[in-house]
């Protein structure tokens, strides 16, 4: 069940907020100051609902899609060619300080750490229910670190804000190397992961968990190569009972939303005023039903896609992707010609039936699966030298997969697993072991925004040879410009 959503409005620090749960019932009208607000339990959670509110894709700011996908090899642009062309120059790596995308994220990201900060700061003088306070003190903490945790990973290193904005003086904050980003996105991880509960009743589904605070932790100390953390904090988030589901489509229908293996899911709402939908809807779909056909797969990623001896392939890849000789989701043909790669994504697009408007999405975006959970312990066992153990959990994700042919009755042949599709891996030699796993993390969580990080957080020749298509160079490109904006209005920023 997804979160209820209604809308209030208030003027706080020039900011209008959407509301996403159904845990307020009063009306807040008109203009509020840091004096005249935050005195009630109900405008504690009026403002962390609102920080929710940054991470859904009701705004086309939250362009998290052109960073972990178009920036890598896994798609292109797509579209028209002069439709948003500033995410043509990031696809091509020829980026200027004032491109539109990246103002766009940057900005959108930076309010919802505003936001964040008003919470942490100024919730805990409230007068409440201390465990509800500690709660919403902790969801914040946990979406301040996502958000830092996209920011450092686009940008490098960037302004690390804090404390709430009470002055101009507030606005300009240097620019801070990316360990020390880190260090306070493990610290609200670690605060945050102590005081969240591991799950919630159906109204306030889609809040943040112990599991996801332990889970973005574990991303957090796998990208620092911090193997041993990592893999604690994996294997921690396991013993939390995730599972996975029996056929890897179902993470992406909407009468699956919020499954057993969901760890950070953000919410949407269709048909909603204003609206609360997500655009995803709209900005991948095809041209003939209304679509813009962004976010192109590429041949390359097609291609990564394990095939037996007899011509089966990996069943994620049609999970995942529309292509020629296979139905797109509403049944239909796909047509090639929808697409300028010939391909398109399917995880996050519905049918007019479960949508009737396209642009107002009703189907969550699934931020953190168990399967990556599994991933991230694997790849940090084999770094840490016990890769016997690191096959645990990479052949756990690898059975799931071929196993979708005993429960999906959609697929040819369904009942019988096909002879030697997807086998379990059993080569511990390190070298291989983690070639393996960054295969099995590119196909497992493909065009689910992450593949840009992955690529950068594995080298410069990793990096280099997987965009050789387009002007990467790893010194050069490795993070994206600061806004000139940003550059424009800090005067911190040299």
């Amino acid at each position: 069940m997804k979160l209820i959503y209604q809308y209030v409005i208030l003027l706080f620090l020039t900011v209008s907020f959407n509301s996403c749960s159904d845990m307020l019932d009063v009306d807040l009208q008109g203009e509020y100051t840091n004096s005249t607000f935050y005195k009630t339990k109900e405008q504690a959670l009026f403002t962390i609902n609102a920080t929710y509110q940054i991470c859904s894709f009701t705004s086309t700011n939250n362009n998290l899609w052109v960073f972990g996908d178009v920036a890598s090899d896994d798609a292109v642009k797509g579209g028209n060619s002069g439709d948003l062309s500033d995410i043509t120059y990031i696809n091509d790596f020829a980026v200027n300080s004032d491109n539109g995308q990246i103002e766009s994220i940057w900005k959108h990201y930076y309010e919802g750490i505003v936001r964040a900060n008003n919470v942490i700061f100024y919730v805990p003088n409230i007068n409440m229910d201390e465990k509800l306070k500690q709660r919403i003190i902790g969801e914040a903490k946990f979406l301040r670190a996502y958000f830092y945790f996209n920011l450092t990973n686009i940008f490098g290193e960037i302004p690390l804000k804090t404390k709430p904005i009470n002055n101009v003086e507030d606005l300009s904050i240097p620019v801070y190397p990316v360990e020390d980003i880190y260090n306070q996105i493990e610290q609200d991880l670690i605060d945050a992961s102590a005081v969240l509960p591991t799950s919630y009743d159906a109204a306030n589904t889609g809040r943040a968990t112990k599991g996801a605070a332990m889970g973005l932790l574990a991303k957090a100390y796998l990208f620092q190569e911090k193997w041993e953390s990592a893999f604690e904090n994996a294997d921690s988030v396991e013993l939390l009972g995730y599972s996975l589901m029996p056929i890897y489509s179902q993470n992406f229908q909407i009468s699956y939303q919020n499954n057993s293996e969901s760890i950070f899911e953000i919410q949407q709402l269709s048909d909603q005023s204003p609206a609360l939908g997500s655009y995803l809807n709209q900005y991948f779909s095809p041209k003939p039903i209304g679509g813009y056909a962004f976010d192109a797969p590429t041949q390359n990623f097609v291609d990564e896609f394990e095939v037996t001896q007899d011509s089966v392939v990996d069943p994620r890849l049609d999970y995942t992707v529309g292509r020629k000789g296979k139905k797109w989701v509403n049944g239909e043909n796909f047509v090639p010609a929808w697409s300028v790669t010939g391909y398109l994504s399917k995880k996050y697009v519905e049918t007019k039936a479960e949508t009737p408007i396209i642009g107002d999405g009703n189907l969550n975006f699934v931020y953190m699966r168990f399967s990556e959970i599994l991933l991230i312990k694997a790849e940090a066992l084999n770094e840490l030298n016990r890769s016997a153990e690191a096959l645990i959990p990479l052949n756990k994700v690898r059975k799931r997969a071929r196993e979708c042919y005993l429960y999906d009755t959609s697929l040819v042949g369904a009942g019988t697993i096909p002879n030697q599709l997807l086998p379990d891996i059993t080569n511990t030699e390190k070298s291989y072991l983690r070639n393996i796993i960054q295969h099995e993390r590119r196909v497992e969580l493909g065009l689910e925004f992450h593949r840009f990080y992955d690529l950068m957080r594995y080298g410069k020749n990793i990096a280099e040879q997987a965009l050789s298509n387009t002007n990467f160079n790893y010194e050069q490109h490795r993070y994206f410009p600061i806004p000139q904006s940003e550059i424009d209005s800090n005067n911190q920023i040299n």
